[in-house]
């Protein structure tokens, strides 16, 4: 398997899983039994996995700590403020875009951090996957009246926590750190956070439905293999930007499926960010 397979196996598990939450909002799902179904399932999943694939969990002080900092900043948090940075925001298209963008400091930081090459080509590829995904996410009819000043500062955070998590996740990978090792013990701190959550805000969890469990089962399907191939394709591209860049262009796919099966309004503004961002992919991948 190369990069490029990896990524594009990540990119249709990306498509699912948002599909898959988006179904489970409109059931009325609390938010934390999504996150529940994205991190849990997961882990139950990598555990399987790991009868048949040789996974050691004795790694270094410092790497255990390193997991642990990603599962409680870089993915809980980043969670936390990319959530808030959208509730609070004056459109949710403003935050999602520049959270999105960590994709360009991802690039940059890999040249200096491990002497990863950034060609002209791709920059330009990485800027139109961004540029044009302005143009899918932000929506003038779903700016809002007022809005919180905090939403930049919380935007912020999830841009930086999300680019620290794909940085140190390569650094993990360098180090020898085994996939399922990374995956399972990162994933198992933020799931433990999630139910303290729960609790905390006494979510009713035995009373979900069928179809609410059958979705939160296919959240977490697609959520596990997700975050596996991101990092098997962290593993193998010259740049973990490619890798994020990829991801960021789901959004293009995620909007041509949800104008079919959620009947989302697709306008021609859209349609000319969703060419854009095919471009800008292909130009990656070419």
């Amino acid at each position: 398997m190369n990069w490029i397979i990896a990524s594009l196996l990540m990119f249709v598990s990306s498509v699912a899983l948002y599909l898959g939450v988006r179904k489970s909002n409109a059931l009325k799902t609390p938010q934390q039994l999504n996150n529940l179904a994205m991190f849990l399932i997961p882990v139950l999943v990598y555990m399987a996995l790991t009868a048949r694939t040789p996974t050691s969990f004795s790694l270094q002080p410092f790497e255990y700590a390193l997991i642990f900092i990603q599962g409680v900043f870089f993915s809980y948090l980043g969670n936390v403020f990319s959530l808030k940075g959208i509730e609070y925001s004056p459109n949710p298209g403003y935050s999602l875009i520049i959270s999105k963008s960590y994709v360009v400091f991802t690039a940059i930081a890999s040249i200096f951090l491990f002497s990863a090459p950034l060609t002209m080509k791709s920059v330009i590829a990485i800027l139109l996957i961004v540029l044009f995904s302005a143009f899918i996410t932000i929506d003038k009819d779903k700016s809002r009246s007022t809005s919180n000043k905090l939403w930049l500062p919380y935007t912020m955070g999830a841009f930086f926590c999300w680019g620290f998590l794909a940085l140190s996740s390569k650094y993990l990978l360098n180090m020898g750190v085994p996939i399922l090792t990374r995956l399972i013990l990162s994933m198992l701190v933020v799931t433990a956070l999630v139910i303290v959550e729960i609790k905390v805000k006494k979510i009713p969890i035995f009373q979900v439905t069928k179809p609410q469990i059958l979705t939160l089962g296919f959240i977490g399907v697609f959520g596990a293999s997700f975050n596996y191939f991101m990092q098997v394709a962290f593993n193998l591209a010259p740049n973990v930007g490619f890798v994020n860049a990829t991801n960021a262009a789901s959004i293009s796919l995620l909007t041509l499926v949800s104008a079919f099966i959620f009947k989302d309004e697709l306008t021609l503004k859209k349609m000319i960010g969703i060419f854009g961002v095919t471009a800008g992919l292909l130009l990656l991948f070419l």
